[in-house]
């Protein structure tokens, strides 16, 4: 941990930036709740402390890396905005790419927002999954089995 952080105070040197001790702060994610450090960073005289949470782009990060909680809460948010367009989704006479887009745009947008930092585990992506084949079976329609049930 210390070797990168002296590696951004090194190179901030070198392009004339100081790095800001009181704006900047550390954080180990792990789900082991004792996991790594449990003191500040000294580098040049500089202490960076280490904090429990966070947030980011909105979402509330902690050190034990749960993020269950936000997933439900983005899962939630697009189920809001899929039932307000459901209708349209619906409509045969839309063609599948204006589907697409109408997905794209208005209901992908709150369930992946802040999604970068998500680290999901196994349990989390068969939730993920369902909502989205949930959105496309409405677009695409049931999934119809061949002339030879493949």
């Amino acid at each position: 941990m210390g070797g990168s952080t002296e590696a951004l105070v090194v190179a901030s040197h070198e392009v004339a930036l100081e790095v800001n001790t009181d704006k900047t702060k550390y954080m180990l994610m792990s789900r082991d709740q004792n996991a790594g450090q449990n003191h500040n960073i000294k580098i040049d005289k500089k202490s960076f402390e280490r904090v429990g949470q966070f947030e980011y782009l909105g979402t509330p990060l902690r050190k034990q890396n749960y993020i269950q909680e936000e997933i439900k809460c983005r899962l939630k948010s697009g189920n809001v905005c899929y039932h307000s367009v459901q209708n349209i989704l619906s409509v045969s006479e839309l063609t599948k790419n204006i589907k697409i887009k109408t997905h794209s745009t208005l209901i992908l947008p709150p369930v992946s927002y802040g999604c970068e930092i998500w680290s999901l585990t196994l349990r989390e992506e068969p939730r993920l999954r369902v909502s989205e084949n949930r959105v496309l079976r409405r677009i695409f329609g049931p999934k119809r089995e061949g002339i030879m049930g493949k």
